[in-house]
């Protein structure tokens, strides 16, 4: 939902739709802001076959116990970092096992069959799309070289004020290093859930996130990649340092789902969630506009199937309050396919709990 493209390679930036202007961080040639509905986001783009995943670090270990200086992460992780080239721009990624796997962002490749990768030493070779994920905007990209050095994620989240250091290609400006702190967890865009599904549960940093970095690597003080870049939003729209990277364990997940059969699972309702607007409060009668609105059920669906109907409001799953769509994505991103979920949905004056049975999303809704 976001991306990065650099100067050295024609492609135009892409961005979401949402309430904020946010951009992606994948970059083009004129280093266009890119716009792809409501609201933007502008994009970030971007010793054997077992994933560095599985060497991980440990969860919210204390901020600058044990950390690298600046230089020496920088030294030990940009070998790890490549440039994503594509006919429309370029992306980052990071390699995930030593014999060519790249993980990026979906949007980085989107519509693309073969890129071209450009590692830390020079070296620029074929690569193939081996599998993607929209809902996730995770991607594999298979680079025709072996023995590469496999970056290492961290097993868990990272703690708010913890080093992040981002590594990627903005603008076209190869390995190149950026840093900060990590400023928030579990952060969602708003106005995302309308058109994308990738814009929740995410890292913020304040380390500079440009059009480029997509798909690369925000690092700890351990030299171990926290998240991949995804997306920040513009100073235009006022804000400073203002970016976003997908979660490692989040990553690390998908792109095992991806390995083992190019597909990837998530949970599903069934529903079209929207924000409980004064125009919605007022067309339905509502006192109390707490939760959130749905605007349409699946047949057949899980919702269907527990007897939520349009108009009806949700205001928990689980122990999850809602107050946004974006909370009911994020709160479906932490449950698994086959899982069942208490719902408290609320029908004109009356409130109940209905349990739900998840699915996982069906392909054609990506």
């Amino acid at each position: 939902m976001f991306r990065t493209r650099t100067p050295s390679s024609p492609a135009a930036i892409t961005g979401v739709a949402l309430l904020l202007l946010v951009t992606g961080c994948t970059a083009d040639g004129a280093t266009d802001t890119a716009t792809s509905a409501p609201a933007q986001v502008q994009d970030g783009n971007g010793a054997s076959d077992a994933p560095s995943s599985g060497s991980s670090g440990s969860s919210g270990s204390a901020s600058g116990e044990g950390d690298m200086s600046i230089p020496d992460i920088v030294e030990a992780v940009q070998p790890s970092v490549v440039t994503i080239f594509t006919e429309e721009g370029l992306g980052s990624g990071v390699i995930y096992t030593e014999d060519g796997l790249i993980l990026t962002n979906e949007h980085v490749i989107r519509g693309n069959e073969d890129v071209e990768v450009a590692f830390a030493d020079g070296q620029r070779v074929s690569g193939t799309v081996e599998a993607a994920d929209s809902v996730s905007d995770l991607a594999l990209v298979r680079a025709d070289r072996t023995n590469l050095p496999a970056a290492t994620f961290q097993s868990g989240l990272p703690r708010i004020g913890e080093l992040a250091v981002v590594i990627g290609s903005p603008l076209g400006f190869e390995n190149t290093a950026t840093s900060g702190i990590i400023s928030g967890l579990h952060r969602e865009i708003p106005g995302s859930a309308s058109s994308s599904q990738s814009l929740v549960d995410l890292i913020q940093t304040d380390a500079a996130i440009s059009p480029g970095n997509s798909g690369g690597a925000v690092v700890n003080g351990r030299g171990e990649i926290i998240g991949i870049s995804e997306a920040y939003i513009p100073p235009a729209q006022g804000a400073v340092a203002l970016g976003f990277a997908i979660p490692a364990p989040t990553a690390t997940e998908v792109a095992e789902e991806l390995r083992e059969d190019g597909t990837a699972e998530h949970a599903f309702m069934g529903l079209a969630p929207a924000a409980i607007t004064p125009q919605i409060a007022e067309q339905l009668n509502l006192q109390d506009t707490t939760g959130v609105v749905v605007l349409s059920v699946s047949q057949g669906g899980p919702a269907d199937d527990a007897g939520i109907r349009p108009g009806d409001i949700i205001t928990s799953i689980g122990d999850d309050e809602l107050s946004a769509p974006e909370d009911l994505l994020a709160a479906l991103r932490q449950r698994d396919p086959g899982e069942t979920v208490a719902v408290e949905v609320r029908r004109g004056s009356d409130t109940r709990t209905v349990d739900v049975e998840l699915s996982d999303r069906p392909a054609a809704r990506g």
